[in-house]
């Protein structure tokens, strides 16, 4: 059983996001407490990629204010696609990227690097493409990669995209499943969908309009 949520880790106040001539989110309240899955809903064009992308630092809102109180703790942001050439790497060098934060550019990753990343790969059930290049895996097998890329950060903050768009269900189950855990081992999750089991299975939902 999940833990019940603490105070907001990660909030907006007001928040408003203008691109050019079209206001994308206006005036938006909301907080995602630790501890809890939150699933942020709505249709094409609502807003929820865009709101991902300003908790995640990548994006500055027009208006507003974003606190993030857990990023102390780091933050890890999984995007809803990257080409498949965009990663011209195998299986474990796209996973062990997770652990760059955590070393010096000039130092090998350690022992415990290691041990993190190979249990995410064992977490998302990719252990034995671990030597695949990236390129060659299906739509689900490089969520799968890319989600275990943002679990081996360890991050107190987790932002992932539209993490069972277009994958199989095994991918998908376990997607949810691992933001689940991560969740109940004190993060802030947080996750863009559209997908019903997706939604379902989450704590909590903000719901965003057109």
């Amino acid at each position: 059983m999940l833990p019940a949520p603490t105070a907001p880790a990660l909030d907006v106040v007001g928040l408003v996001v203008r691109r050019g001539d079209r206001t994308v989110l206006d005036d938006l309240d909301a907080s995602f407490p630790s501890g809890a899955v939150t699933a942020v809903t709505g249709p094409n064009g609502s807003g929820k990629s865009t709101l991902l992308d300003v908790l995640a630092g990548a994006v500055e809102p027009t208006g507003g204010r974003v606190s993030r109180l857990q990023a102390d703790r780091g933050l890890a942001y999984v995007t809803q696609s990257v080409p498949p050439t965009a990663l011209p790497l195998t299986v474990r060098a796209t996973v062990s990227m997770g652990r760059w934060p955590h070393r010096r550019w000039w130092r090998p990753l350690s022992r415990a690097d290691r041990r993190v990343v190979d249990a995410q790969l064992e977490r998302m059930a990719i252990a034995d493409l671990a030597d695949r290049p990236f390129d060659e895996l299906s739509g689900g097998q490089r969520q799968r990669t890319l989600v275990a890329l943002g679990l081996a950060q360890r991050a107190g903050v987790l932002l992932v995209d539209e993490p069972t768009a277009g994958v199989d269900a095994r991918s998908a189950a376990l997607v949810v499943s691992a933001l689940a855990d991560e969740a109940a081992a004190g993060a802030v999750v947080v996750h863009a969908a559209h997908d019903p089991e997706a939604i379902a299975a989450a704590d909590r939902v903000l719901a965003l309009g057109a």
